[in-house]
């Protein structure tokens, strides 16, 4: 079994920043793409940002030049640096990891997510 925990969630006015970190534990042989999707209250989830295992990242039109995600494969730990925080950020942060298991059979795992309020 895997599991992801995410932590770094909070309050914070608009223009803070924020750190999210997702951390991936249980039976992993490798972990392939992770990364950080969010839910607004009232709309669909949606990608945020995306690392590969060799480091490529994309983003989300919305938080280019905002967010930063970075891995540590030694922790299989993935980062969500935002800064330049926005009210339209609001909504709930989930981790999100393709993963084989120690049975090498592969594995989409969400975490239970991590909820971000920007206030005005």
């Amino acid at each position: 079994q895997v599991q992801l925990v995410e932590s770094g969630g909070g309050l914070v006015q608009a223009g803070g920043s924020l750190r999210l970190s997702c951390a991936a534990s249980g039976s992993i042989f490798s972990i392939n793409a992770m990364g950080w999707y969010r839910q607004a209250p009232g709309k669909q989830r949606e990608l945020v940002a995306a690392v590969t295992s060799g480091g490529s990242t994309n983003y989300a039109d919305s938080v280019k030049g905002r967010f930063t995600i970075s891995r540590d494969n030694a922790k299989n730990t993935v980062y969500l640096q935002m800064n330049s925080l926005k009210p339209e950020d609001t909504a709930v942060y989930f981790c999100n990891a393709g993963v084989f298991d120690s049975t090498v059979r592969y594995l989409e795992v969400w975490g239970l997510g991590t909820l971000v309020t920007v206030s005005s």
